[in-house]
């Protein structure tokens, strides 16, 4: 499947595009009527087909802990992914900086991601919903 033919296959489905790279197509999510957000899930084309979701911790959120218990924080999300055949992929921690200030960092987003192939079209379009409906950035104790 081609991507030009995966997107509208996608759209055909409900979902909505945040926008395509390279070979994938990344999903948005709708926080208003007029405001989408790339939603951290992801499908690749391809034989097979692959769906891949973000899970995040915020630095902020997470004062005085160190690096690997703020990755795991956002891993623990990954377990009902697990559950449906998704396995983690990568962890990356990702630098937030200031807008006027490239050199200034205002926060750490600590991401975890996790992969799953599909057996086909259906099955991916399935997998996104599902990883579309989890919760996907963890939340501090305060």
């Amino acid at each position: 499947m081609t991507l030009a033919v995966l997107k509208k296959a996608l759209q055909a489905e409900g979902l909505e595009i945040y926008r395509t790279r390279e070979n994938e197509v990344v999903l948005a999510e709708r926080v208003r009527e007029n405001l989408i957000l790339d939603s951290g899930v992801r499908v690749r084309a391809g034989t097979p087909p692959e769906v891949f979701v973000v899970f995040r911790a915020e630095r902020h959120d997470f004062p005085g802990e160190a690096d690997n218990a703020v990755f795991d924080h956002a891993a623990e999300l990954g377990g009902a992914a697990a559950k449906e055949g998704f396995a983690e992929l990568a962890r990356n921690a990702v630098p937030m900086t200031d807008p006027g200030d490239p050199e200034r960092v205002l926060d750490t987003f600590y991401e975890v991601t996790f992969r799953a192939a599909a057996d086909d079209y259906d099955g991916a379009v399935r997998l996104a919903r599902f990883a579309l409906g989890l919760e996907r950035t963890a939340t501090g104790p305060g």
